[in-house]
């Protein structure tokens, strides 16, 4: 449970129905599912770290929040979709989708510097796109929620952060050129299974014996998520992720970065909004 909110906190009885469309829905729906997944990554960076307690109790914690988050997504959509069912979905959700190496004591980015690195990228990601989610809808259940986690995430950010930090003070670091081809795998993971499956899981197998469909799927759940985001939000994610690479606010490789990344992001929603026409 976190410190710092509980679903108590949430005005539920401000949910405004006529504010939701599909589209919104299913897109909750299935970040309910990957929220909710957080302790097969808790166990996960257990293992990595063994032996560095403070971290891992810290890790535990980031693992509870990150559940919560997925509690208060999964209530939301259910309000507007009373048939959806978020320990039904996971369970989907888990049995279709693991890649998570649970039994491994090894960081799959080569080191812990290089993984505590890696978490840095996503709390960067998902505070962007929880900030975005904040500021692009109408709903105010949901922006209550979306505030909150974006919030949180911030936190989770500086947590891994200052536990690279400390690495590094302590000589085992990572140099500048190995974190930037981290941030290139992540940012290319980005277009693995888990959000397809995800919108799978939440959406279509609870009502349909229909297959999934990873390009169908992976389509869906951008259309909805990549909807969200405005130039400020792309702007924010980049900045966090280049101060864990270790450019400064006003380095030009930040300044030559923030255009560039927004444009690639316009070029994938009018790209998403071309399949939807179609």
């Amino acid at each position: 449970m976190s410190r710092y909110w509980t679903l108590d906190d949430i005005d539920w009885s401000a949910f405004r129905p006529d504010l939701v469309d599909q589209q919104l829905l299913a897109t909750i729906k299935a970040a309910s599912l990957i929220e909710a997944n957080a302790p097969d990554y808790v166990t996960y960076l257990c293992n990595v770290f063994r032996g560095d307690d403070a971290l891992c109790d810290a890790v535990r914690l980031w693992g509870d929040e990150e559940v919560q988050h997925g509690r208060a997504l999964a209530r939301w959509a259910a309000m507007a979709d009373p048939d959806f069912d978020l320990d039904t979905a996971l369970e989907t959700f888990r049995a279709g989708y693991q890649q998570v190496p649970l039994e491994s004591d090894q960081s799959t980015r080569g080191s812990k510097p290089g993984e505590l690195f890696a978490r840095c990228i996503v709390e960067s990601g998902t505070t962007s796109f929880y900030s975005a989610m904040h500021d692009t809808v109408d709903e105010p259940v949901l922006k209550q929620i979306a505030r909150n986690i974006a919030a949180d995430e911030v936190r989770h950010y500086k947590l891994f952060r200052s536990h690279l930090d400390a690495y590094e003070a302590r000589g085992d670091s990572i140099t500048r050129v190995a974190r930037l081809k981290i941030l290139g795998e992540r940012i290319a993971e980005v277009g693995d299974d888990e959000f397809g499956y995800a919108y799978y899981a939440a959406n279509i197998a609870p009502v349909s014996r229909e297959p999934y469909d990873r390009e169908r799927c992976a389509a869906a759940y951008e259309s909805g998520a990549y909807g969200f985001y405005r130039r400020a939000h792309v702007e924010k994610g980049v900045r966090m992720m280049l101060r864990a690479v270790g450019f400064n606010t006003a380095s030009p490789v930040v300044k030559f970065s923030l255009p560039v990344a927004w444009h690639l992001i316009r070029r994938k929603q009018k790209k998403l909004g071309r399949l939807q026409v179609a």
